[in-house]
């Protein structure tokens, strides 16, 4: 593996940027400041951030790789191969790709949802980032339940998170572009698309021992949870009291306030934050997070959204650039348990990225390093070869 001397920028340090050198070895961050020795490759960084690679808890844009258009199919392997250069050129490191199996067909279905995870198994050592399966339950998803739990056992799962969107369902089914979207996404006729969610609900009894069980062979498994859209306080609490310690996008202050002060992790989508506030119309990230009730950035549904919200913060005095960083590299890490890496820190994975933010609101990513690799680079002015033997020749002369 090449060795990576990372000379003149602005490293993010123990929450403080620090004008430093950086040295990679065998996929790690070496000593801060260290020079000694040569290395392969040299980047000069100067002008430049220096900053832990982005981890995303929660994308789920590589459906429209796989569906750019409702009826419209590419294969698994040709839309992960796009999401990953996507990812990877917005300074994501780490992806968990959420991916939603529900109990209708099409995008969504269990097909589909085999395929990705089949895929991402198949092709990880062929992709540059840190590719991970966050499959995301939709709960009267009943007849699904003993394959996810085979999942879960086998340890084919990263992250798990429940999922309840049949009450926006059945009051979408009476908005017609809403209903228009549902039913192009699944490819049915619309009394098809009616007739299965009828049959769906009515199951509904059914559904909360589903979910015991679900969580029951995830902490089994040793599998962190997610809950997505909580809506109460009571509600994260019973989902935390089944092992759920991450709140994925709360609705109300509220419901985030209860979670903060039970210490779970709270995700909410970097896209809220650079377009100021929810599509949704529910909470707005940014007032959550001046409240410090956010801990997680995800990326959602736009890829370069942690990126560009990140400095949002900054440019919004919300938070400073160091803090606002913590949200999308060493919060998702965290929350994630991922314990080696989301900070640029001796002996940690050497995810790094390489970030010139001289223009208000639009930072440019230079160079990412994933593991240890040159993975993604845009100024070949910055490459130097055996940067060290150039600086002795140099004051040699």
């Amino acid at each position: 593996m090449t060795d990576i001397l990372i000379e003149g920028g602005e490293a993010l340090l123990a929450g403080e940027f620090v004008e430093t050198s950086l040295r990679i070895e065998d996929g790690e961050i070496g000593a801060a400041g260290a020079r000694h020795g040569r290395a392969s490759l040299g980047l000069d960084a100067s002008g430049l951030k220096v900053l832990p690679g982005i981890i995303d808890l929660h994308g789920d844009a590589f459906e429209r790789q796989m569906m750019p258009r409702a009826g419209v199919d590419f294969p698994a392997d040709v839309a992960l191969y796009d999401s990953d250069r996507q990812a990877i050129g917005n300074g994501i490191t780490t992806v968990f790709h959420a991916t939603t199996w529900s109990w209708e067909p099409g995008l969504r279905s269990a097909d589909n949802a085999r395929l990705l995870l089949e895929a991402i198994e198949t092709m990880r050592p062929q992709l540059a980032a840190d590719t991970r399966f966050h499959l995301r339950q939709e709960t009267y998803n009943l007849d699904a339940e003993a394959e996810i739990r085979q999942w879960l056992s086998d340890g084919r799962v990263d992250l798990f998170a429940f999922n309840d969107h049949m009450d926006s369902t059945v009051a979408n089914l009476t908005k017609p572009q809403k209903r228009s979207r549902m039913v192009e996404r699944t490819g049915l006729s619309g009394e098809a698309f009616d007739a299965l969610v009828a049959r769906v609900v009515a199951r509904a009894d059914e559904v909360p021992a589903s979910i015991a069980r679900l969580a029951e062979a995830a902490r089994s498994a040793d599998v962190r949870m997610l809950s997505h859209d909580d809506d109460s306080a009571e509600m994260r609490k019973t989902f935390r009291g089944m092992g759920v310690k991450i709140a994925e996008f709360p609705v109300n202050e509220e419901t985030a306030c209860a979670a903060a002060e039970a210490g779970d992790a709270i995700v909410f989508g970097a896209p809220n934050v650079v377009r100021g506030g929810s599509h949704t119309g529910w909470t707005r990230a940014s007032d959550m997070i001046a409240k410090g009730l956010c801990s997680v950035l995800a990326s959602d549904y736009y890829y370069p959204a942690q990126l560009l919200a990140a400095f949002r913060l900054v440019a919004d005095g919300v938070l400073p650039l160091a803090a606002a960083w913590d949200l999308i590299s060493a919060g998702p890490a965290r929350a994630a348990g991922l314990s080696d890496r989301g900070v640029l820190a001796e002996g940690c994975r050497a995810d790094i990225i390489l970030v010139d933010d001289e223009k208000p609101l639009r930072p440019r990513i230079v160079a990412v390093i994933a593991a240890g690799r040159l993975v993604h680079f845009t100024d070949a002015s910055r490459l130097i070869h055996s940067p060290v033997a150039r600086r002795e020749a140099v004051a040699a002369e």
